[in-house]
């Protein structure tokens, strides 16, 4: 029996490892979804809701560095899978997204459903493969593929409804797919250039990122040549975790003073792998070193003194045996002593003496971490819940950590958790989630509960936009108390109604036994952290821009109680009760 043309997408598609599709079938899809109801060794994942299913595709695809498929019908159905999908693109990671596509013969008539999804996905692909006819479509398939894996890219299929079900032609063309492996590697007198600089240089902070992720060993010997501490990026603190030698932590909106500190008050920065963007955390007199595989990046957030075109690895393999070892330690170990003294402030916030309700939600992350797996993966979302977790769990061993680091989505955590614990069936999942963003991603919760999978989502639960009543703060305007309100369920119960479970957590004395709980569970579990809206986090380094912000913002607050606004008191005094407590 010959094959059709969605047989022949899910043989190329089976051909280089794919073992999951998450989605939403319909019209176009169809033929796709039948030809994987027939073959073993493939699963569709029927989610309820394409954007969710493209988040799940990059939480599969981040944790396994394997290519991972997403897929959605014509019209809307394709464009809900926009915002997941720029993740994947933002985070570099490889994504296929499949849509359909109305028939041929009604294109360009303003047919129901129809959207030119060539215009719309042009900016988050690397490729489109719009399939016209069945002989065209193994050559651009295969195409799409092989861009997505080399670049680690997302790429688009189209598949119109009426092409779906065609007869399979040039099966001659589909061969095998392999990820080719190689290194960049530099002129030896640029790396010459680069190791007198940091030889002739008296302070030196390294400012780390994933890049940095094959090279973490390399890294930590070059510090400790050098006496440089690391500062690493929040995407790679699963790299140079609280706990590794000379690490001093991170910079920026989230960070703390001694990573700030290292990256500002050294006489040369050498950056590895990272786009750092946020400028107003870089020095932009301080000599600069950066190093990065992707040529755009070398002095993009700030000027450099030298640029080098090369991966991290065969970069320090060349550099390390060139740099002197460096006997003073004075600028290092003062910023080892601050570190040293930050994380046991942040361990001080997170005792569970701290007992005053609502719960300060330090101590949920403290405890997680506590009794999280050593390669437990964490979803986080973009928010407050990323500074619980950046500030209270080490990403030792073996953990991963992933989220929408670059581009700050809301309502990752949930779905990539899914697609994370499809992919690793053995592993602890953990999603540290605030309750705005769990609210956008909610529905999938059920589809945790049909899969099956022991997912343990941490919910805190302020009923707040935290973060954004900080960026309002930050710029000196008086928190928009209604517009942050978020209205909730009770989320335990919520996790019970869908089949799964849960605990609903309001003293101090119940937070142990319920992480201890979700992480023992066989099923989806929530523990719905009812947490304070007071909680302050402040950045390392608060200039007069922001100074000025934050006081005129608590300024009109003030006012804005002295006229009788009863809703920005309880706001005050919530922030007071939780900075005195």
């Amino acid at each position: 029996m010959s094959k059709n043309v969605s047989e022949q997408l899910l043989d190329i598609l089976q051909g280089v490892g794919v073992e999951k599709v998450y989605g939403v079938t319909g019209d176009a899809l169809n033929f796709f979804v039948k030809a994987i109801e027939e073959r073993d060794g493939v699963d569709w994942i029927g989610m309820k809701h394409e954007g969710n299913a493209s988040f799940a595709a990059f939480g599969h695809s981040q944790t396994t560095e394997n290519l991972a498929v997403c897929a959605g019908t014509v019209g809307p159905g394709a464009l809900h899978l926009i915002n997941g999908l720029y993740n994947a693109k933002k985070e570099r990671t490889p994504v296929i997204a499949i849509t359909g596509q109305i028939n041929q013969k009604q294109q360009g008539t303003s047919f129901f459903q129809e959207v030119d999804l060539k215009k719309v996905f042009d900016d988050v692909c690397d490729y489109q493969a719009i399939i016209e006819t069945p002989e065209q479509a193994p050559m651009v398939i295969q195409r799409a593929i092989k861009i997505a894996m080399a670049n680690n890219a997302v790429c688009r299929i189209e598949l119109p409804a009426n092409v779906a079900e065609m007869k399979a032609e040039n099966e001659q063309f589909v061969h095998p797919i392999k990820k080719y492996v190689s290194s960049l590697v530099p002129e030896e007198s640029v790396v010459i250039e680069a190791a007198n600089l940091l030889n002739n240089a008296k302070t030196i902070g390294i400012l780390a990122g994933d890049g940095c992720r094959e090279s973490r060993a390399a890294v930590i010997e070059l510090s400790k040549k050098l006496n440089a501490p690391i500062t690493h990026s929040l995407r790679a603190s699963d790299i140079f975790d609280h706990d590794t030698d000379n690490v001093v932590g991170l910079t920026g909106l989230i960070g703390n003073p001694s990573g700030y500190n290292a990256v500002m008050k050294c006489d040369l920065l050498l950056m590895l792998g990272t786009d750092f963007p946020y400028i107003d955390f870089l020095p932009h007199e301080t000599k600069t070193i950066q190093v990065d595989i992707r040529q755009e990046n070398i002095g993009n957030r700030t000027a450099v003194s030298l640029g080098v075109w090369s991966d991290i690895s065969s970069f320090l393999e060349i550099l390390n045996p060139k740099v002197e070892q460096k006997e003073d330690t004075t600028f290092i170990d003062k910023l080892i002593k601050n570190f040293e003294d930050w994380k046991g402030n942040m361990k001080e916030q997170a005792s569970p003496s701290r007992e005053n309700e609502p719960l300060h939600p330090q101590i949920f992350a403290d405890l997680v971490n506590e009794h999280a797996s050593n390669d437990a993966i964490f979803t986080v979302e973009t928010g407050t819940s990323a500074i619980w977790a950046a500030h209270h769990i080490s990403f030792y061993s073996q953990r991963r950590l992933i989220g929408s680091f670059n581009h700050g989505s809301m309502a990752v955590g949930l779905p990539s958790a899914i697609g994370a614990q499809m992919a690793n069936p053995k592993k602890e999942i953990w999603c540290l989630s605030g309750d705005g963003a769990f609210n956008m991603a909610m529905q999938d919760f059920i589809t945790a509960v049909k899969y099956e999978l022991p997912i343990k989502v941490l919910i805190f639960n302020n009923s707040e936009l935290s973060f954004v009543k900080l960026e309002m703060e930050q710029v000196g305007l008086a928190a928009s108390l209604d517009a942050l309100h978020e209205t909730n369920v009770n989320f335990a119960e919520y996790a019970k109604l869908c089949g799964g479970d849960g605990v609903r957590v309001e003293h101090a004395k119940d937070i142990d036994a319920a992480v201890l709980q979700a992480k023992n569970s066989k099923k989806p579990f929530i523990i719905d952290a009812v947490v304070s809206s007071g909680a302050l986090s402040l950045p390392p380094h608060i200039g007069i821009k922001e100074a000025i912000g934050f006081g005129t913002s608590k300024l009109k607050e003030v006012g804005q109680v002295i006229s009788g606004d009863k809703k920005q008191w309880g706001n005050l005094k919530k922030e007071l009760q939780s900075y005195f407590d």
